[in-house]
């Protein structure tokens, strides 16, 4: 369990910074958000869970919960921890804020906010997705968030899609994290729904930049939406000596 996994962790942690404290002092090292002093008295999943559920009562529990899973599964299999987790579920209409960005280790919410499906994807709710070159829908899964660059959408943010068929397409599809002006809740009074991309999760103009350099550099996006495909499938959902979440039904 991730309990006793980070309590492992910390006390080898421990022993390393008595014999090496000085060697390693000024290195920039990130740090893992379970091991902080925030969670020290209890560095437990549920804890972490409970924490950003306080901190986003707008969120769904059992979404932050398989969030958290599959971060939980990346560590244990080796990808280095991350401060903030940003999620992203689409099982709500585009015209509702259903994008959080996490700081894990204070277990705060940074920001709240719109986010765009893909055009293929559905109008209002979305309702399919791809991982398919062309196919102008969005993607769901795990995402490690890499580096920034100027583009046709200004400036975005590449993502690397973990999950083999499901996003690992995501860098060949040119699947970035952007903000566009389409992504406006008086347009979507007019058409019913909010603009949509070409498969990007895109937010409106005047927040992106802070949002692409808060969540930017190997950190964690999670994509989620109840499709029981991807819930049975997801090797972060279904580690093994996990509760199996990916098979229950959250709707």
């Amino acid at each position: 369990m991730l309990y006793s996994f980070f309590r492992a962790l910390s006390f080898s942690a421990g022993l390393l910074a008595l014999c090496c404290a000085s060697a390693f002092a000024n290195q920039d090292r990130t740090q893992n958000p379970f091991m902080h002093p925030a969670f020290g008295k209890d560095p437990s999943f549920l804890n972490l869970v409970d924490r950003l559920t306080r901190a986003a009562p707008a969120a769904n529990p059992q979404v932050i919960n398989m969030a958290l899973t599959a971060l939980d599964c990346a560590i244990k299999n080796g990808m280095e921890p991350a401060r903030n987790l940003t999620l992203i579920d689409y099982s709500l209409a585009s015209t509702q804020k259903r994008l959080w960005v996490f700081d894990l280790i204070n277990g705060k919410l940074l920001f709240h906010e719109l986010v765009a499906h893909g055009k293929n994807t559905g109008e209002n709710f979305a309702r399919h997705f791809s991982n398919t070159y062309g196919s102008l829908q969005t993607s769901l899964g795990l995402f490690r968030t890499k580096e920034t660059y100027m583009g046709a959408n200004g400036y975005s943010l590449r993502m690397e899609g973990l999950e083999e068929g499901f996003n690992d397409k995501a860098m060949e599809r040119a699947i970035v994290f952007h903000g566009a002006p389409y992504v406006d809740l008086k347009l979507a009074q007019k058409l019913g729904h909010l603009g949509r991309s070409y498969g990007c999760p895109a937010v409106r103009n005047g927040i992106a930049r802070k949002v692409i350099d808060t969540i930017k550099g190997d950190q964690f996006l999670f994509s989620y939406y109840p499709d029981k495909h991807w819930l049975a499938s997801s090797k972060f959902l279904n580690c093994s000596g996990r509760e199996q979440l990916a098979q229950q039904d959250f709707r």
